[in-house]
């Protein structure tokens, strides 16, 4: 079980109630309780805390990896090789 360090843990906050966290096994979890009443949990993978509310980790764990940057990187490398062409006239013959 990785440890997180007391040091990142004084810093780090329940992004749902601005409480502090303490470490329990495998997650971290909040200080105080959010609005159901209960204190929310934040799972550790690889030793980085996922700090995502609960209802948008289902969504950010459902969605494939080319949703995650937006659809940027297809349409980048759709508008480079077209600026390519309109930077060198000479070319777009």
């Amino acid at each position: 079980m990785p440890k997180i360090s007391p040091d990142l843990l004084s810093v780090l906050r329940c992004p749902v109630t601005g409480s502090t966290l303490v470490q329990e096994g495998e997650e971290l979890v909040s200080t105080a309780a959010g609005d159901s009443g209960e204190k929310l949990r934040y799972a550790i993978e690889d030793g980085i805390p996922l700090l995502l509310p609960p209802e948008l980790l289902s969504a950010a764990t459902a969605a494939s990896s080319d949703q995650h940057d937006g659809g940027r990187a297809s349409a980048a490398s759709g508008s480079a090789s077209s600026s390519s062409a309109a930077e060198d006239p000479a070319s777009a013959e």
